[in-house]
């Protein structure tokens, strides 16, 4: 859950959310729409700037989930709010997303959620192999 003291970042156009800014001591900190910090504490324009910047296609990025039991699952992001993070098994494309295991994060993404690190091109959802 967010904080009652964030503040949305929208885009500028389709007034999209792009994340929030934080306060954080004499300064201000951008945080992404998976509720991770982008940047430290800095002037407030320089955490819009941040925000803009980082935009959103990152979501649309192959990602890799690491569960309690070791396994890494290849996922795509399917949901982003400030209640919960979903992400969905990455089917080599599967247009049905509803077709594919789903697994429901809690907001903030936790650690165990990081960018795709292995082949992309490849249908091995091991990054490592």
């Amino acid at each position: 859950m967010l904080d009652e003291t964030w503040v949305e970042h929208r885009r500028s156009g389709d007034r999209e959310v792009l994340g929030w800014v934080r306060p954080s001591g004499d300064g201000f900190v951008a945080v992404d729409r998976l509720g991770r910090d982008v940047t430290g504490p800095v002037d407030w324009t320089d955490a819009e700037d941040a925000l803009d910047e980082r935009g959103l296609h990152w979501l649309a990025d192959l990602w890799q989930l690491t569960r309690e039991d070791g396994t890494v699952l290849r996922v795509r992001i399917a949901e982003v709010s400030p209640e919960r993070v979903v992400v969905c098994v990455d089917d080599k494309g599967e247009a049905a997303i509803s077709a594919v295991a789903r697994h429901e994060l809690p907001f903030p993404a936790p650690a165990s959620l990081v960018p795709f690190a292995g082949d992309p091109f490849t249908i091995d959802p091991d990054p490592a192999g």
